[in-house]
Order: C-alpha cells, then structure tokens, then sequence
C-alpha cells in the first residue's frame, strides 16, 4: 500500500508542475509527443484492447497539461498511434518513439511528455513493468535520464 501512495502523490505533483507550465507547451510536437507516449503506454504490453484505448482517452481527456489543445485533435493523433501500434507493434513503436524524439532539444517538453507517460500509467495505481520499459524508451529518446524519475 505504501507503493501505491508514493505513486500517487509523486504522480499528482507532477500533474501541479505540468499544470503551471501548460501554456509554454502549446505545439503541435508536444500534441503528438504526448499523445505517442499515451499510446506507448496503452500498448505497453505488446496490444491495446478496446476498454484499455477508451480508458486511456478518458486520461487524456481529464488531463489540465492536455486541456490547452483541442479535444479532437488529441483523438485523432492518439488513435493514429494506437492504430499504427496495433497493427504492426514494432513499426508502430518506431514511429511514436522518433515522435518522442522530435522534442530531444526540448527538454522542458522532454520532461512534460515523460511525465505525461508516468501519470498515465499509473493512474490506474499500478505502473506495470511494460510501462516503465515504455516511458524508459521515451526518456532515452529524449536524452533524459530515466533515473531522473526513480526508473
């Protein structure tokens, strides 16, 4: 139990930091960054049934840090990546992997995006293993040490 409750208060400081720094992040590469490590993260063990998208969307949705875009334009870039996931999930991996990248200069929205990654997976108050392989990938492509967030 002590787990899940250093989980979730390290998950909702993160979600206040993020809060104060929403606006700084408004583009179109932090959208489709973001929305890549959703993704990532629905199918972090290898598939992503229908009840795992719908409740990620609803993540996303409820997210103040994702507020700041449109609610269809986020739709849309996640069910891309969910769709290039399902289909081929390496290829698919590759490809939200090198989104991720795009914002290696970036490391503020670096951060937001791994961030992002960590209270989206563990939301439902288990960050599973395939999760954080996930968002380690993600920190790498980033040039972010996954220690910087206790992975």
């Amino acid at each position: 139990m002590a787990f899940f409750d250093q989980l979730k208060t390290r998950t909702q400081e993160m979600s206040s930091q993020l809060k104060t720094k929403a606006d700084q992040f408004k583009s179109k590469e932090f959208a489709s960054a973001s929305m890549a490590m959703c993704a990532l993260i629905a199918a972090a063990d290898g598939s992503i049934d229908a009840s795992e998208r719908q409740k990620t969307a609803s993540l996303i949705m409820s997210n103040d840090v994702l507020s700041v875009f449109p609610p269809d334009e986020l739709r849309q870039k996640f069910d891309f990546y969910c769709d290039k996931l399902s289909k081929d999930y390496d290829f698919g991996k590759v490809e939200a992997i090198a989104t991720i990248a795009k914002l290696k200069k970036k490391q503020d929205q670096g951060r937001a995006v791994i961030q992002i990654g960590i209270i989206i997976g563990g939301a439902d108050g288990n960050f599973d293993a395939d999760e954080k392989k996930a968002v380690k990938e993600a920190c790498f492509a980033v040039g972010i040490s996954p220690s910087e967030f206790d992975l």
